[in-house]
């Protein structure tokens, strides 16, 4: 699935039927939402660089739009959406739901990450909040390029590990790893069975 449509993403979703059961007590609900633009050149995903923040173990990474799920919202979508809404000022009410990937859970933190993917057709207007630094599309022709994985030092909690990650087309940016990595080549692997 070179140049995949929307409609392709969105059956390659809902034949994948990830599991997706409700977190253990002693693991924290969050959610993202995994955006996708389909224009003339294909398909981008958008990212978002964390903001540097004191207490923040995500401070200053890469990831999609999301945070904790709470108390008033109606679920992990609900979470997702209305994280997206407070980062990026961004309503995905009017967007497209093409499915959901496997939860999965953190290696370094007890919470377990539900992802929602959103496809949008044409220009999305972004006004990232104060949590938000920037925010970018990738292609995903970027984030199957093999000599864009690397191994790379990163530093969480205070702690420098070696870990799986993609290198951004970005000048600037931090790698990619991490629980936004997992969830990108879940994706991608995807796309790739699809397209076998």
């Amino acid at each position: 699935m070179t140049n995949p449509t929307l409609d392709e993403i969105e059956r390659t979703l809902k034949d994948a039927g990830g599991e997706n059961r409700p977190p253990a007590p002693a693991y924290t609900p969050a959610a993202v939402a995994l955006i996708l633009r389909r224009d003339a050149s294909g398909v981008s995903v958008l990212f978002i660089e964390r903001s540097p923040h004191d207490g923040d173990p995500w401070s200053g990474d890469l990831g999609f739009p999301g945070g904790k799920v709470e108390a008033g919202d109606a679920g992990p979508r609900a979470a997702a959406e209305r994280e997206t809404r407070e980062e990026l000022g961004v309503d995905l009410a009017s967007a497209r739901l093409l499915g959901r990937l496997a939860d999965i859970e953190g290696a370094h933190l007890p919470i377990r990450v539900s992802c929602f993917v959103y496809g949008v057709t044409g220009a999305l207007s972004l006004h990232p909040g104060g949590e938000v630094r920037d925010a970018f599309w990738i292609s995903l022709e970027a984030l199957r390029d093999p000599a864009r994985h690397v191994t790379a030092p990163v530093r969480f909690g205070g702690e420098l590990f070696e870990r799986p990650a993609i290198i951004l087309p970005v000048p600037g940016k931090p790698v990619l790893w991490g629980i936004t990595y997992r969830l990108v080549m879940q994706f991608l692997a995807l796309l790739g069975k699809a397209r076998g």
